[in-house]
């Protein structure tokens, strides 16, 4: 057993999210959202890099040593997978850990709305999940794959970095490639996965514009696509996935998504206060004519309100969805209107009003 599992070990029986472990600082777990310090010796930077190569793998050393920066996953069988990221710091090397459950759980055991499973069932286009990191992205993700994965007969290509959930062949042939491992980078991952045969591809992170148009042009070919972007709502995550693009082409990029794009799930994750854990606040666009028709043209300003009008389609405003979760308890009125886009809809819940000063 490598020195560092009895931190996992540790960490998983707290229920922690993530492990930092930095030179010059005491362990800390992050524990429903809050950080919290391990009763430990302060890490010198010598021990503390010993204890990280040694479940590194050799390539992965190199890489580290050469730029300062490395991602990639470590699993302990019967326990669970971790995303490792290790950077330099100031005094020293220092690493994060996110849990990854070896279990995938469905749909309804996440609680998310009934229109999400369905998701997995659509034939083509691209469905988008987004949200800042740490907010539950690769989790709804892995759940919607694993729909797919029971209940249809195709073939998956996943393209992470890390691969995070593994997902085995059910119904579906799944195969999953991991960036600087089995490909170079996720647009010539995407590029050789049109050639591949599949009928569900996974872009773990959409972050440039090679990635971004593969990602439309798959979609607009007959393929269902999934990815993730860092985006806070359904509005900015169409802007964000045009403006990625140089002016020239934004115009054709916009009608190629309009006709292509199939859902928004934008979410946050919030404490909860009637148990230990943590909750999701979800938004979601389903695009449907009228939503194409306001993307082509530009008025993606009016997305809120096509939502608000679109219940029975399973939209959702995250307010709408953070208000939920208030009125059943799990979450408090200061966090909901921390994470809230509507701050005056949520003011009448508090007790004392806050003084954001960006907001005079």
């Amino acid at each position: 057993m490598a020195e560092i599992d009895a931190f996992f070990r540790l960490m998983h029986e707290q229920g922690a999210s993530d492990l930092h472990l930095a030179s010059g600082q005491q362990p800390v777990v992050r524990v429903s959202g809050e950080m919290e310090r391990v009763k430990y010796d302060v890490l010198e930077n010598n021990a503390l890099k010993r204890m990280l190569y040694e479940i590194t793998p050799e390539h992965k050393i190199k890489s580290f040593e050469e730029t300062g920066d490395v991602d990639f996953a470590y699993e302990i069988p019967g326990l669970a997978r971790y995303r490792a990221n290790f950077f330099q710091q100031q005094h020293g090397v220092a690493a994060v850990f996110r849990e990854i459950p070896n279990k995938i759980l469905t749909p309804q055991e996440l609680g998310l709305p009934p229109v999400i499973p369905k998701l997995a069932s659509l034939p083509r286009g691209l469905v988008l999940v987004t949200g800042p990191t740490g907010c539950g992205k690769s989790t709804t993700l892995a759940a919607i794959i694993d729909e797919s994965n029971r209940t249809r007969k195709d073939h998956i290509i996943t393209v992470e970095d890390p691969i995070e959930f593994v997902h085995q062949s059910q119904s579906c042939i799944v195969n999953q490639r991991e960036v600087g491992l089995h490909t170079m980078s996720f647009a010539a991952a995407l590029r050789g996965a049109l050639r591949e045969d599949p009928d569900i591809i996974l872009v773990g992170e959409m972050r440039d514009i090679e990635t971004t148009a593969l990602a439309i042009e798959a979609a607009s070919t007959g393929h269902l696509v999934f990815g993730t972007m860092h985006t806070m709502n359904a509005a900015t995550t169409v802007d964000r996935a045009v403006e990625i693009f140089p002016s020239s082409e934004q115009a054709q990029v916009r009608s190629t998504l309009a006709d292509s794009l199939r859902a928004v799930i934008s979410q946050v994750l919030f404490k909860r206060i009637d148990k230990k854990g943590r909750c999701a606040a979800l938004e979601i666009l389903i695009a449907n004519p009228a939503v194409r028709n306001l993307i082509r043209e530009s008025k993606t300003y009016q997305i809120p309100s096509m939502i608000q009008t679109g219940k029975k389609y399973g939209m959702m405003l995250l307010d709408d969805s953070i208000m939920d979760l208030h009125k059943r308890g799990w979450i408090s009125a200061d966090e909901a209107y921390t994470k809230c886009s509507e701050k005056s809809r949520f003011k009448a819940l508090l007790k004392h009003t806050p003084v954001d000063f960006t907001e005079v």
